[in-house]
């Protein structure tokens, strides 16, 4: 069984007005993430959107030091951007989750729900290719599944992190790497 994780594809990520946004580089992917989520849910396999959730003035979140406040609870920069948002309000069967640090896995019940739909294969996308998109792919590799990365649907802040995460999954964690 394969399920697809969308990672982080909120307005606060991809919006021109978004707080920590990936701006053109993340609005480029739109499309492709769309095509993913609608074949990966006509084929009745599991989508997941793992949404970064943070508190406002959480003084105690490692994050507050190196980023600027982003999804923050109950706002519309938490919010999936553009269709996706649509998509899965139309959709319920697309499961959301929060997720509070990098990873989709960390403190969360993912491992749990996938072990559960016996799935083997995670497809990734959405961003930050070389953050949460690479530091979910990391605890996925730990834990046993086998991965494939959508080059064509995952986005960073700069081409070099890009480049590397890309890379990473590839020659370190064994990923494939969908190109088309």
């Amino acid at each position: 069984m394969e399920c697809l994780i969308v990672i982080d594809y909120t307005n606060d990520f991809i919006d021109d007005n978004g707080a920590l946004t990936c701006g053109e580089n993340g609005k480029a992917i739109e499309e492709k993430i769309m095509e993913l989520v609608k074949t990966f849910n006509k084929r009745q396999d599991y989508v997941i959107f793992a949404i970064d959730k943070h508190e406002r003035n959480d003084v105690y979140h490692p994050e507050t030091k190196l980023y600027p406040p982003h999804n923050i609870e109950d706002t519309q920069g938490r919010v999936l951007y553009g269709k996706l948002e649509q998509y899965a309000k139309a959709h319920p069967e697309c499961y959301q989750m929060a997720k509070r640090r990098y990873s989709a896995f960390s403190g969360t019940e993912l491992d749990h729900r996938l072990r559960e739909r016996h799935i083997e294969v995670i497809h990734l996308c959405g961003v930050c290719t070389d953050i949460c998109v690479l530091h979910t792919a990391i605890d996925a590799y730990e834990l046993g599944y086998k991965i494939v990365i959508h080059e064509k649907a995952v986005a960073s802040f700069n081409e070099d992190g890009h480049r590397f995460a890309l890379d990473h999954f590839e020659k370190v964690l064994g990923a494939t790497i969908e190109r088309g």
